[in-house]
């Protein structure tokens, strides 16, 4: 700016004095008034160069002021904002810090709570596999027909012996017809002791639920109903009714347990004819849940039976007692005649004793000079009755 207005004055400066020379050398024949108007209008020129000069140099020193006021300003602010910025910095790093560090130590706490669920799974993902195990071998139990007949005697033996107090049933029970049934119920007679037997007719169930088709499934369905019909009738030729030990016999009716809930179910819902022939020969089908329950039922009838035993018990000890309180009541009364006697002796005796001591004061005071009372204490001296 300043460079600008000097220019300008140096520029006007010249531009008159090539002004006043072109008219000196083209004004040979102008007249002398001529150039003292332009030397006026040059004076009066430089004098406004003059002014201008004054007003740019007070104009450069007012925008020198100014520049120092406005840098001082920026800098001033720029200070400030420098500070402000540093204090939000510090406090945004102090923040991020902390920030940081529960970041990082929730972090750790995550990664472990997830290290402990990985472990929790991978012990989860070992037992799946020890059961998937377990339920082939189990499949392989169930595929054999002996190992399958051993399954469903084991779960009559858990189920019965937890169940019942020992001297309630029998295992492996051998009948007269030699055949041996898996149990026998323990029950007075009527009814008797009820046989229970175990079958497991697993493989046409199986078969049927596997067919590809409604016929094939039907054609198993079917054999499900033979196979279980042929298990009533052999429990109810050889353990229906049939003597023990030439004393006892078995029950009119038995049990068959199927240790399947499932095949149970199957048989009640679809297959009509085994369970009328259930009922025809009496042997009734039981699955765990039901076998539960029947066990449950024999044991209340136990325990009943058992009481009206030892109520017979007591009746003749209470019998007993009665005799005993009789004879009580005889010596009690005995022993009251003894004692009213005693009471009698004790009461004659007293009176004696006090004749005695009368007497006795009597002679201590010398008062015998009576011959009656003489006669009288003699007569008082003889023994009583």
């Amino acid at each position: 700016m300043e460079f600008v207005i000097g220019a300008l004055g140096v520029a006007v400066v010249v531009l008159g004095v090539v002004v006043v020379v072109m008219m000196r050398r083209g004004g040979g024949s102008s007249d002398d008034s001529d150039g003292e108007v332009l030397e006026a209008q040059l004076e009066s020129l430089l004098l406004r160069q003059q002014e201008l000069a004054t007003q740019v140099k007070t104009s450069n020193d007012a925008q020198i002021q100014m520049n120092s006021a406005l840098s001082e300003t920026v800098t001033q602010s720029q200070a400030r904002l420098t500070k402000e910025l540093n204090d939000r910095l510090d406090k945004v790093n102090e923040k991020m810090g902390v920030t940081l560090t529960d970041s990082a130590k929730k972090t750790a706490e995550s990664l472990g709570d997830l290290t402990q669920r990985l472990v929790a799974i991978d012990a989860a993902q070992k037992n799946i596999g020890d059961l998937a195990d377990q339920v082939v071998s189990l499949q392989h139990v169930l595929d054999d027909n002996p190992a399958r007949g051993a399954f469903g005697e084991v779960q009559l033996a858990d189920l019965v012996e937890s169940m019942l107090p020992p001297f309630a049933y029998t295992s492996q029970a051998t009948l007269e017809n030699g055949k041996i049934v898996d149990y026998l119920i323990e029950l007075p007679h009527p009814p008797g002791p009820i046989s229970v037997d175990a079958k497991f007719p697993l493989a046409a169930y199986q078969n049927m639920l596997s067919a590809p088709d409604a016929a094939s499934r039907a054609v198993h369905a079917k054999q499900l109903t033979m196979d279980t019909r042929k298990h009533l009738k052999d429990i109810f030729d050889k353990y229906v009714d049939q003597s023990i030990d030439g004393e006892r016999s078995t029950s009119e009716t038995a049990l068959m347990f199927i240790p399947s809930e499932a095949v149970y179910g199957e048989l009640h819902a679809h297959h009509p004819k085994v369970i009328e022939d259930s009922h025809r020969y009496k042997v009734y089908l039981v699955s765990p849940t039901t076998l539960m329950a029947t066990l449950t039922t024999v044991r209340a009838i136990l325990r009943d039976v058992q009481m009206r035993e030892q109520a017979g018990v007591i009746q003749g000890e209470v019998r007993k007692l009665l005799g005993d309180v009789g004879r009580l009541s005889t010596r009690v009364a005995s022993l009251d005649k003894h004692f009213g006697k005693a009471t009698e002796d004790i009461k004659g005796i007293k009176i004696s004793a006090g004749k005695v001591e009368s007497r006795s004061v009597k002679i201590d005071s010398l008062e015998l000079d009576d011959p009656d009372e003489i006669d009288a204490a003699a007569q008082d001296a003889l023994p009583f009755d």
